[in-house]
């Protein structure tokens, strides 16, 4: 597949949201992520606003899904979601109930294997169970408190050509990626690259005259975007 940048709007507020997607499609991005922040201020009300004002691009619902899966699925589809993100450490009945209602309702299903003892075995196991993409996921929370303690904080790039190896659906590398690495990705092997929001676009490679933000995004869509077929 092509490289797809999207975008993960971990806002609280509707309003901001909506006016972040709209900079972003501008200027390149691909899909529109509806982050948990926004599903938890906002819930199916955020997902509708951002489809009655993007009806033609794909959009992702981050429930992080971990029981009463058909139905959470459900109602987002119906909202106009159409991506869905179960965990891998969800109860093997609920990462089914999610795959068979993405199929009832022609959405597609997202693995995340955040928290995994063995990540490259949650990933296959989240394919083995149907999912149509694995998100190889280190949390926010892990990432800080293992630097807290004095360790190296860990990162998805540290396995994320074992995932990609051990899958045949595309891969998205989460977690703490800076934009250099985000950018990366398609060379692994992962063609799904997400950026974070409110974005800081900081690195001196990707700064633009007066730093503009749409600007930046643009040239930062435009070099994944170059990869080509992954």
């Amino acid at each position: 597949m092509k490289p797809i940048v999207q975008i993960s709007l971990d806002l609280t507020n509707i309003d901001e949201a909506l006016e972040t997607a709209e900079m972003a499609i501008r200027a390149g991005v691909d899909w529109l992520e509806a982050g948990t922040p926004l599903i938890l201020a906002e819930g199916l009300h955020g997902v509708r606003k951002l489809r009655e004002a993007f009806p033609k691009i794909p959009i992702v619902a981050d429930l992080k899904t971990m029981d009463g899966g058909y139905l959470e699925a459900e109602m987002m589809a119906k909202a106009g979601a159409t991506h869905v993100v179960v965990m891998a450490r969800a109860h093997e009945e609920t990462i089914k109930v999610v795959v068979q209602a993405g199929k009832d309702y022609g959405i597609k299903v997202m693995g995340d294997n955040l928290g995994c003892p063995d990540m490259v075995a949650g990933a296959k196991w989240l394919e083995d169970l149907g999912c149509d993409f694995v998100i190889h996921h280190i949390g926010y929370d892990e990432r800080r408190g293992i630097a807290a303690q004095g360790h190296r904080m860990p990162s998805p790039m540290d396995q994320l050509r074992e995932v990609v190896n051990a899958v045949k659906v595309p891969v998205q590398a989460v977690g703490g990626l800076s934009l250099e690495q985000a950018i990366q990705c398609p060379s692994y092997g992962a063609p799904l690259v997400v950026l974070g929001a409110p974005l800081t676009i900081d690195a001196d490679s990707f700064k633009t005259a007066g730093g503009d933000l749409e600007s930046s995004l643009r040239l930062i869509c435009e070099k994944i975007h170059a990869y080509g077929d992954i």
